[in-house]
């Protein structure tokens, strides 16, 4: 099954925690295909988050990710991304911890890598 077919609305779901255990970070779920898992999200970050105890990240799928408003700093890096940029991860890529100083709002798409 794909993600269904979606002409403009708004997002049924409600904003809930994007990261166990990490303070101030919310996603809201825009579309999603259930036997894949791909998905396309909203996450939010409020001023001062800090993903540092979730550690560096790394995972087994393509994610494309793309700074809507804010600030991101990767704490690894030491390097400030802010709005109107983007990235493209495929599985593998090492990214974070990451850290917002006045606050991020990301749309981001995650998907199996063939």
């Amino acid at each position: 099954m794909a993600k269904p077919e979606l002409e403009f609305h708004m997002p049924p779901g409600e904003w809930g925690r994007a990261m166990a255990g990490i303070e101030g970070m919310w996603e809201q779920i825009l579309s999603q295909d259930p036997d894949t898992g791909d998905y396309a999200r909203l996450v939010r970050m409020e001023p001062g988050t800090d993903t540092s105890t979730a550690g560096i990240l790394e995972h087994e799928f393509k994610e494309e990710v793309y700074i809507v408003a804010g600030d991101l700093t990767d704490l690894t890096l030491g390097e400030v991304f802010t709005a109107g940029m983007y990235a493209c991860r495929p599985p593998g890529m090492k990214h974070g911890p990451y850290r917002s100083e006045s606050g991020c709002l990301m749309v981001e798409f995650r998907y199996e890598y063939p």
